[in-house]
């Protein structure tokens, strides 16, 4: 009877084991994506439910750096129907869901504008209780390779070894092909892959042309170009003495600019030395002594002119003593200067003065 009756119970209890087994489910995604920088990319993540899932609807989207040190961060999220967009700095506009209603099923996340900072591993968590299931995807962000520089070394002549290189930056591994625009590549030109060389042995003039290298990793492609010029020494001659004679032309031209300005400097010197000259034409200004001289007839006369016939007597012994003087210092070659003067007899005029009286003088110094 017991057995008969536990039947049921643990038949009843499997079953709802069995229907929550059954209940939520993420359908298979790969585990590695790879995305060229600037590109977007679909992470995907669609999922099931069923009946027994009764339980509101959460979508968790996280990433873990590929350092694996951070703890992960929540990106972007959907909860009672809405969305709640990345707070990331780095990720900011740039993260979305692909479906515009995530409860259909479809929780695939979309990133645009990849960095190689988006590199890591991305975790997607549906949850509708009693369910929860949750994926991760590595998303690998690869650098494309960058324009390659191609250039040539060794002499292009005619019996040398040459070598054309090619080197690119981006993410590893990258590979570089050589080939030869136009024509076959020389017979005797040796490539390696890995480090981008073409070495060509025992150059002749047949192998010049313009030479393609093709840098590529996995997710691109760039190329550049290099031309070889094979010539024989005796035009390398040729082309090192005109060489030669463009730069000895470039220093002459350039030491007699030199030589102008210097020159056009001293002179401008030499011409502001003649300024400050004295000119021998210009005459000299009269002395301090004959200025005061001056002033002390001229005051002596004016004194004169307003004395009274009482008091000018003193006055005109001092002032034919000064003209006698001055007289004397006449220059004797001088013709025109007569120094015979008369003064006629003083008189007073209407205010009571007595006029200045100046004596005649004669060569001889006697007074008139």
């Amino acid at each position: 009877m017991d057995s008969g009756r536990s039947g049921p119970a643990t038949l009843i209890l499997l079953s709802l084991v069995a229907g929550w087994s059954q209940g939520l489910e993420i359908l298979s995604a790969p585990e590695n994506v790879q995305a060229g920088d600037g590109d977007s990319v679909m992470l995907p993540c669609q999922f099931r439910v069923t009946n027994a899932d009764i339980g509101p609807l959460d979508i968790e989207w996280s990433r873990t750096p590929t350092n694996l040190v951070d703890s992960p961060l929540i990106i972007i999220d959907y909860s009672g129907d809405r969305v709640y967009e990345s707070q990331l700095e780095d990720m900011k506009g740039r993260v979305h869901f692909s479906s515009s209603d995530p409860k259909t099923g479809d929780a695939s996340l979309n990133i645009t504008r990849l960095k190689s900072t988006d590199s890591g591993r991305y975790h997607c968590k549906v949850k509708k209780s009693p369910g929860s299931k949750t994926i991760s995807i590595k998303l690998s962000v690869l650098v494309r390779p960058s324009k390659p520089m191609c250039s040539v070394e060794g002499s292009q002549e005619i019996g040398k070894d040459v070598i054309l290189k090619c080197s690119s930056e981006g993410t590893p591994p990258i590979t570089y092909f050589w080939t030869r625009e136009g024509s076959s590549m020389p017979s005797t030109a040796v490539a390696d892959i890995t480090q981008g060389t073409l070495k060509v042995k025992n150059a002749t003039e047949a192998y010049s042309g313009n030479y393609k290298c093709v840098a590529r990793n996995q997710i691109d492609s760039s190329q550049c170009f290099a031309k070889l010029a094979i010539t024989s020494s005796s035009n390398n001659a040729g082309r090192t003495a005109g060489i030669v004679i463009a730069v000895l032309l470039f220093l002459l031209i350039l030491a007699i600019i030199i030589w102008c300005l210097f020159w056009r400097k001293k002179k401008k010197t030499y011409e502001k030395e003649q300024s400050y000259e004295i000119r021998e034409d210009v005459p000299a200004p009269k002395s301090r002594v004959s200025t005061a001289r001056s002033y002390t007839v001229d005051s002596q006369r004016s004194s004169l002119g307003s004395m009274s016939p009482s008091n000018i007597e003193p006055y005109k012994t001092h002032y034919d003593r000064l003209a006698t003087d001055d007289l004397e210092r006449l220059p004797n070659h001088s013709p025109n200067i007569n120094p015979s003067f008369k003064v006629a007899a003083p008189s007073l005029n209407r205010m009571g003065a007595v006029p200045v009286m100046i004596p005649a003088q004669h060569r001889d110094g006697s007074i008139v």
